[in-house]
């Protein structure tokens, strides 16, 4: 099993919508993935509620039978079209992908 760990961080302003307007969507985005994408064995996406000016603002944890089942997801049109839509609206992404 592999363990897929995403974090991001917002614009403050970006596409005519605020930070916030453009997590939540980001949020509906990557939670519909699941249903989308039959190899996703879980994810969980949560929104940061400490606004302390230095956590990120979003996290996405999901499991992979394998490797080659991320590499998958990486390039399903569906993950990629979340990726379209946040690479304007997001300031960082961090990632980190392990074996459990």
């Amino acid at each position: 099993m592999v363990r897929h760990i995403c974090m991001f961080e917002f614009l403050d302003e970006a596409g005519g919508r605020t930070r916030e307007e453009n997590v939540e969507i980001t949020k509906n985005m990557l939670e519909a993935l699941p249903s989308k994408i039959d190899w996703i064995r879980s994810s969980t996406v949560k929104v940061n509620e400490n606004a302390n000016g230095v956590n990120w603002d979003l996290v996405l944890i999901s499991d992979f039978d394998s490797f080659e089942d991320l590499e998958r997801y990486r390039v399903h049109p569906d993950h990629v079209a979340v990726g379209t839509f946040m690479k304007p609206v997001r300031r960082a992404r961090a990632c980190v992908d392990y074996i459990l």
